[in-house]
């Protein structure tokens, strides 16, 4: 257990009718004033886990604590917790500031304090100026922040986001990422959201939990999740990986050497556990962490380019090394990359201190 979870899920599982499991016993805790992401592909178990901790959905079994209290059996309105849906949900018949104060007119508080509160929670995101403006002429981004402003009026402990940027158009959704960071920084309220959009994850959660098959890859640091991937879906699935299936050779001074597919290269060996020479493994490369080297250094060796995409700053590079083995590569536009093209032959060795996770051959 986290020494300062707020909310903690214990061996929760969800089967649905037919037998499909849509959480397989999941242990997770969350900590008083983070932002954390539930990430993984469609089925994976991510928005059933966030069904789960807002009430929606009763789990098979298992058990969910907030600050101590089991909260499992409680029903959706009685727990402290908000949900800020997909589609936003608001009354288009209401203006804005009906909108927001919806929730806390369902608690017979004073006029007076609602209407504070609600001012309050619009200036918060941005809409002082939109109280009394109708739903309808409001914008994508707006109508997100409306929802956002009803869902914190209410002062939850915990914040619930189903893909709430999803609707957006790719600049707006980079501009509400920070937005709602920042929000959730003044706030110091606890942020669960729901993405597919692993570099929305990336971008600004404290931590993230990676789901698959309705269990938990891996939950930590944006950081930690790139540079040590702890299963080969996790290190597939964010961002981009070369996995080469590789031979351990030995060590050699601080290095770790391997063979694949006729390619021999050795890693650093830091970080690294003890392993018998001939073991099977699978390297994780990052395509960063490839470089072009000089023909002839040590560690190197030549693969033939099969297509160049352009990426903005960097070019990425589909190439084929050894007899089989096909890596992708990235370099720079104004560098190594200027010359690239298909069918050139190309020498390339890793990058010094590249982190080369060893997964499970």
């Amino acid at each position: 257990m986290m020494p300062d979870a707020l909310l903690e899920l214990s061996a929760v599982r969800k089967t649905f009718p037919g037998g499909v499991i849509g959480l397989d016993s999941i242990d997770l805790d969350i900590a008083q004033g983070e932002f954390l992401s539930l990430l993984g592909p469609s089925g994976c178990g991510k928005t059933t886990t966030l069904r789960v901790i807002a009430g929606f959905e009763a789990p098979t079994s298992g058990t969910l604590r907030l600050d101590g209290q089991d909260i499992t059996g409680l029903r959706p309105y009685d727990r402290p917790v908000n949900t800020v849906f997909q589609d936003y949900a608001l009354f288009p018949h209401m203006n804005v500031a009906e909108n927001v104060d919806f929730g806390l007119s369902l608690r017979k508080l004073p006029a007076g304090e609602r209407k504070k509160r609600v001012a309050d929670a619009l200036d918060l995101v941005g809409l002082a100026d939109k109280i009394g403006a109708r739903v309808l002429e409001l914008s994508g981004g707006q109508r997100q922040r409306v929802a956002l402003a009803r869902a914190i009026v209410c002062e939850p402990r915990v914040l619930l986001l189903d893909e709430p940027l999803s609707a957006l158009d790719a600049h707006l959704r980079e501009q509400m990422q920070m937005e709602l960071k920042s929000l959730q920084a003044r706030l110091g309220t606890t942020f669960v959201m729901v993405t597919h959009d692993q570099t929305e994850a990336l971008s600004i959660s404290d931590r993230i939990v990676v789901m698959h098959k309705g269990r938990i890859e891996q939950a930590a640091t944006p950081a930690e999740l790139y540079d040590r991937p702890a299963t080969k879906f996790v290190a597939g699935f964010i961002g981009t990986m070369n996995l080469l299936p590789a031979r351990f050779l030995g060590r050699e001074w601080n290095a770790l050497r391997f063979e694949s597919d006729g390619l021999r290269f050795g890693i650093a060996a830091e970080d690294h556990p003890a392993m018998e020479a001939g073991a099977a493994t699978t390297v994780g490369i990052r395509p960063e962490d490839f470089i072009i080297v000089p023909d002839g250094t040590p560690d190197s060796f030549a693969a033939e380019v099969s297509s160049v995409v352009f990426h903005g700053k960097a070019l990425r590079v589909h190439a084929r090394a050894g007899a089989e083995t096909k890596i992708v590569v990235d370099l720079p536009r104004q560098g190594e990359g200027r010359e690239c093209r298909q069918g050139i032959i190309l020498n390339i060795g890793l990058r010094s201190g590249a982190s080369c996770p060893l997964l499970p051959a």
